[in-house]
C-alpha cells in the first residue's frame, strides 16, 4: 500500500547542475603533465586596450589618413608625379573656352606648351608654385571624347553660361558623366560683365539656385580676371581627389604625342608609338593594353624619352634662356624629341607576355569516349535494330525530352527549330494580338517590295519613311502595353500543334524551388567562352596582389613611349583629327570572352520602349561595344525570369557576351537613333561574370471556363485538339484569381478539357498554364562603335526658378 501511494517525480522536477569535476585549473594542469599549450593570439586586441590607448590609436589612424591625402595632393602635378590633367567641358553653346583658357595661360612666371594632335590642348608650367597642369578641351556635344577624357582626368572644369548655365546637350553630357563616375570638378562662369550690376547679382543667385540639384555643395568661380583664374587654379590643385575604382587598379595613359610606323607587309597596320605620363598603377610591358574605342593590343617595348614638361629643364650649351612667358609649339619637333636621348626601359618577353586570344577554339572531338570494341559495337547495333524509332526533334533537345515526343506523322516537322527562329516565332505570336493572321512569306515579300520601291531620293518618300518609323514606334508602344497588361501571354497557334510548337518548353512545379541543371543543353557559343571556377575568389586574389606586390615596369609619373604592335592606321588618323587617344592596361584574363551580367536601371530622361535582343551600345568601364542583350529580373534565386522589355520601374539584369571585366565598373546603355544620335536609356554597374546564371523564358497559355461545377470546370480555347491536351496533362494549372488545379481528361476532339481545382471558379476568371525554357544571349559582340552625331542643342535645360526682387 505504501509503494502504491509513493510520490513519483513529474516532468517539472527540479534539475540541479551536475558537478564540474576535473574542469578546474588544478586538474587540467595535472592532466597536461607539464605541457604548455600554444597561445592563440587574436588578430585584434581592442578589448585589452584601455581608454587612453584606444584614443591614441584612433588619433594615429586619423593622422595616417590625413597624411595620405596630403601626399596625394602634393604628388599630383609636382615634379615627381604626372601633370594635373584638367579636362575643360563646355556645357553651353554660348560658353567660350578661348577667353577662359587665355586667362589661365596668363599666369605670372608660367610657361605654356602646346600639345600635338588636333585637340588643341596645352600644358601650363609654374616653377614658382612647383606645379604643372595639362588642359584639354572637350565639347559637350562630342559624347565619346567627353567620356574618354573623363575616364583619365584628374579634374573636370565645367564652363557654364552666366544666364542659362547649361543647355540640353550639357544636360545630356552631365547625365552620362554622373553615370560613368565623376572625378573632382570645378564650376567656372566666364562673362556676365556686360550685364548691369543688379541683374548680374540676380543672374548669379538664379544660377546658384539652379545648380543645387546637380551639384549640391559646389561653388561657382567667376573667370574674368587673372586674379580669379589664379584662385581657380589654386582650388583645382588643393581640392580632394575623387577616385574612380576601375581606373585606380589599372595603369592608364592619355597620349600627348603619337607616331605611326607602318609594317613591312602593309601600310594599313603598323607600330604606334604613344607618348604620355603613366597614371594609376605601374605599367608592365608584358601586359596587354586597350586603346579605348579601337581594341586590345600587345606592347613590344617601353622607352623613356626626356620629360617635355619638366619644371627644371636641362640647359643645353649655346641655347639662349627663354623668357618667363613663352609659348612653344611642340607639334613640329615632337618626333625629334622622341628620338633624342631615348632610353629603352624594357622589352617584352614572349614567354611572359599575355596572349591576345579572346575565344576558345572548340574541339569537335572533345568529350569523346575511348573507341569501343567490335563486340560492343555489334551489341549496340543489335539493340538499336530491335527498338528503333526515328523522331525529329529540335536542336538541343535532351534524351529525356525526345522520349516523350509522340510520333504521329510529325506535323510541321519540316520547320526550322533553331533558337533564333523560335524566338522570332514568339515575337510574331505576341505581335499577332493586334494583327490579322498572315503568312510570314507574304510579309517578307511585302517588305522586299517596299525596300525596292524606295530608290529615288524624293522629299515625299523621305517624309513617308519618317511616318513608317512613327508607325513602328507606335507598334512597339502597343506591344509594351500588352506585355504589361498580359505578361508573357501568347495565343495558342491554330495551324501548328501546340506540342510541336512548344516542345522545347517544360512545366515546373515551382519556379522558385524546382531544380534546373545549369549545364543542360548549352549552345555552341558556350564552347567559345571562358569561365572561372570561383570568380569572386579570383578577383579578390588579383586585387590583393595589386595592392601588396610591386610589379616591374614604368612607375606612376614617368613620361614613357609605348610601342603598340599591329595597330591599324585609323587609330593614328583619329588622333590627328583631334580625338583623344586613351590607353588602359588590362588585368589578367580581361581580354577573354565570357558572359557578363549588368545591373541597370532605366534612365528617367528616356521613355521609348526597348525590347530584348535589340542592338544597344555599352560603355562598360574603359570599354565600349555593341551587343544585343537579354533582360531578366534581379532576384536572389537560382533562376531569373526573362523580361521582354526594359522596365522603367525596376532594376533589371542585362546579359551579353563580352570581354571579362573585373568589377567595380560602371555601365551606360545607349540606343542609336536612325539619324545617328545616341540616347542614354539605362545606367548601372557590372554585377558579375557568370555563364551559369540561368535566364528562363516563360510562356503563358490562357483558357476560359466554359462550364463551372463545384471543384471542376470545362475549359476551352487553351488547346484546339485532343492530342495537345494529353501532352500537357502533367503540367499544373493556375488561375488569375489564385486557384490551382490540373487537367483530368480531354473532352471531344476540339481541345475542350475537364479540369479539377482546389475551389470553385468564378465565371470571369482565366485559366493559365505556364511553360518555361532557358534562353541565352546572341553572339553579336562588336567592339567598333560608330561616332555619334552631336547632340541637338536647345537654349536652356535648367528648371525655371523664381528670384525675389527687392
Amino acid at each position: 500500500m505504501a509503494a502504491a501511494g509513493a510520490h513519483r517525480p513529474g516532468p517539472l522536477k527540479q534539475q540541479n547542475k551536475a558537478h564540474k569535476g576535473g574542469k578546474h585549473s588544478g586538474s587540467s594542469q595535472r592532466r597536461a603533465g607539464g605541457r604548455v599549450p600554444v597561445k592563440a593570439q587574436p588578430r585584434r586586441r581592442l578589448r585589452d586596450l584601455n581608454r587612453v590607448d584606444r584614443r591614441h590609436q584612433a588619433l594615429q589612424l586619423r593622422r595616417q589618413r590625413k597624411e595620405a591625402v596630403l601626399a596625394e595632393k602634393r604628388s599630383l602635378g609636382s615634379r615627381d608625379g604626372p601633370p594635373h590633367l584638367v579636362v575643360v567641358v563646355l556645357l553651353h553653346s554660348r560658353a567660350a573656352a578661348h577667353d577662359s583658357l587665355r586667362l589661365l595661360q596668363s599666369q605670372d612666371s608660367a610657361v605654356v606648351r602646346a600639345d600635338e594632335g588636333g585637340a588643341g590642348g596645352f600644358a601650363l608650367l609654374c616653377p614658382r608654385l612647383k606645379q604643372r597642369w595639362r588642359f584639354v578641351t572637350a565639347q559637350a556635344g562630342d559624347l565619346h571624347a567627353v567620356l574618354d577624357l573623363a575616364k583619365v582626368a584628374d579634374s573636370l572644369l565645367f564652363i557654364l553660361d552666366p544666364v542659362d548655365g547649361w543647355d540640353s546637350a550639357g544636360e545630356h553630357c552631365l547625365s552620362c558623366l554622373f553615370a560613368q563616375g565623376l572625378p573632382s570638378y570645378a564650376l567656372a562662369v566666364p562673362g556676365g560683365t556686360d550685364l548691369p550690376p543688379k541683374k548680374r547679382i540676380d543672374a548669379r543667385k538664379k544660377l546658384s539656385k539652379s545648380i543645387e540639384k546637380r551639384f549640391p555643395e559646389a561653388k561657382l568661380f567667376p573667370l574674368n580676371t587673372e586674379q580669379e583664374s589664379s584662385l581657380l587654379l589654386r582650388h583645382l590643385s588643393s581640392q580632394k581627389q575623387r577616385h574612380l575604382a576601375f581606373r585606380d587598379r589599372r595603369a592608364h595613359l592619355l597620349a600627348r604625342a603619337a607616331e605611326f610606323v607602318p609594317s613591312q607587309d602593309s601600310d594599313l597596320v603598323g607600330t604606334l608609338k604613344v607618348s604620355g605620363f603613366v597614371r594609376g598603377q605601374t605599367l608592365n610591358v608584358n601586359s596587354l593594353v586597350h586603346i579605348v574605342g579601337h581594341g586590345d593590343f600587345q606592347l613590344s617595348q617601353v622607352d623613356a624619352p626626356p620629360d617635355p614638361l619638366s619644371l627644371n629643364p636641362r640647359v643645353v650649351k649655346g641655347q639662349k634662356k627663354s623668357q618667363d612667358m613663352e609659348v612653344q609649339d611642340d607639334a613640329g619637333n615632337g618626333a625629334d624629341e622622341m628620338e633624342e636621348d631615348v632610353k629603352v626601359l624594357m622589352k617584352a618577353d614572349p614567354s611572359k607576355q599575355e596572349s591576345l586570344q579572346s575565344e576558345v577554339v572548340p574541339d569537335p572531338m572533345e568529350g569523346e569516349q575511348t573507341w569501343p570494341t567490335e563486340e560492343e559495337l555489334q551489341e549496340a547495333e543489335d539493340s538499336l535494330k530491335a527498338n528503333r524509332r526515328v523522331v525529329k526533334v529540335p536542336k538541343g533537345t535532351s534524351k529525356y525530352q525526345a522520349a516523350w515526343i509522340v510520333d504521329d506523322g510529325e506535323e510541321g516537322s519540316e520547320k526550322d527549330d533553331d533558337d533564333e527562329d523560335d524566338d522570332m516565332d514568339d515575337d510574331l505570336m505576341e505581335e499577332a494580338v493586334s494583327q490579322e493572321g498572315e503568312s510570314s512569306e507574304e510579309e517578307a515579300g511585302e517588305e522586299e517590295s517596299e525596300t525596292m520601291t524606295v530608290s529615288e531620293c524624293l522629299r515625299d518618300d523621305q517624309y513617308d519613311e519618317k511616318m513608317e518609323e512613327d508607325e513602328q514606334m507606335l507598334e512597339r508602344y502597343k506591344q509594351e502595353r500588352m506585355d504589361e497588361m498580359f505578361p508573357d501571354e501568347v495565343d495558342t497557334p491554330r495551324d501548328v500543334p501546340a506540342r510541336v510548337r512548344f516542345q522545347k518548353y517544360r512545366g515546373l512545379k515551382s519556379f522558385r524551388t524546382s531544380p534546373w541543371d545549369p549545364k543542360e543543353n548549352l549552345p555552341r557559343d558556350y564552347a567559345r567562352i571562358f569561365q572561372f571556377q570561383d570568380f569572386s575568389r579570383t578577383r579578390k586574389n588579383l586585387f590583393r596582389q595589386i595592392e601588396k606586390e610591386e610589379t616591374e615596369g614604368a612607375s606612376v609619373g614617368w613620361y614613357v613611349t609605348l610601342h603598340v604592335c599591329n595597330v591599324p592606321v585609323s587609330v593614328m588618323e583619329s588622333f590627328k583629327d583631334g580625338k583623344p587617344l586613351v590607353l588602359f592596361s588590362l588585368l589578367p584574363h580581361e581580354q577573354k570572352m565570357s558572359v557578363l551580367n549588368f545591373l541597370v536601371r532605366r534612365h528617367p530622361g528616356n521613355s521609348e520602349p526597348v525590347r530584348a535582343k535589340e542592338e544597344l551600345i555599352f560603355h562598360c568601364g574603359f570599354r565600349r561595344f555593341r551587343a544585343s542583350p537579354l533582360f531578366s529580373q534581379h532576384t536572389s534565386a537560382d533562376k531569373h525570369k526573362l523580361e521582354r522589355f526594359l522596365r522603367p520601374d525596376a532594376a533589371l539584369v542585362v546579359t551579353v557576351y563580352a570581354p571579362i571585366t573585373f568589377p567595380p565598373a560602371s555601365v551606360l546603355l545607349f540606343k542609336q537613333r536612325s539619324n545617328g544620335m545616341h540616347d542614354l536609356i539605362a545606367t548601372g554597374s557590372l554585377l558579375s561574370v557568370d555563364p551559369d546564371r540561368i535566364v528562363i523564358k516563360r510562356l503563358v497559355l490562357s483558357g476560359h471556363p466554359f462550364k463551372i461545377f463545384t471543384k471542376t470546370a470545362v475549359v476551352r480555347y487553351m488547346f484546339f485538339n485532343r492530342e495537345d491536351v494529353m501532352w500537357f496533362k502533367p503540367v499544373e494549372l493556375r488561375t488569375k484569381w489564385g486557384r490551382r488545379g490540373h487537367i483530368k481528361e480531354p473532352l471531344g476532339t476540339h481541345g475542350h478539357m475537364k479540369c479539377h481545382f482546389d475551389g470553385q471558379l468564378k465565371s470571369q476568371d482565366t485559366v493559365l498554364l505556364n511553360l518555361y525554357k532557358r534562353v541565352f544571349p546572341k553572339w553579336t559582340y562588336d567592339p567598333h562603335v560608330p561616332e555619334p552625331v552631336p547632340w541637338v542643342r536647345s537654349e536652356s535645360a535648367l528648371p525655371e526658378q523664381e528670384v525675389e526682387m527687392e
